[in-house]
């Protein structure tokens, strides 16, 4: 039996590129969350809950906002790829409820509270 070589136009060839580096892009997302929860983990676990330095509340305060971010960006690539299931991203990756809680925060911006006009 004779094989054919199909041929692929280029809208093809370009569509099969942009799933390819869609594909990579939440690999590299979901990555940069799994460093930034185990980071989190690994501060929690060699900090006490007890300790109250100001030192150590603003660095965990800064790995929290870091995870967040990590959590914001690998959401929006999941839904760029068609993957709406959130509940899926916060069970298997086990993000604590304090960084879910933050996901999309700027930290150091306040949004303008807009003014009614009379």
């Amino acid at each position: 039996m004779p094989r054919f070589k199909t041929r692929h136009t280029p809208a093809e060839l370009l569509a099969d590129e942009f799933l390819q580096e869609k594909a990579s892009a939440l690999g590299r997302a979901g990555r940069a969350l799994e460093a930034s929860l185990a980071a989190l983990a690994a501060f929690d676990a060699g900090h006490s809950q007890a300790s109250s330095a100001a030192e150590c509340r603003q660095r965990r305060a800064s790995l929290v906002a870091e995870a967040s971010l990590a959590l914001c960006h690998f959401v929006v690539q999941r839904e760029a790829c068609g993957l709406r299931d959130l509940h899926c991203v916060l069970r298997d990756y086990r993000v604590p409820h304090e960084v879910y809680a933050r996901m999309g925060a700027i930290a150091g911006e306040s949004l303008p509270v807009p003014r009614l006009q009379r």
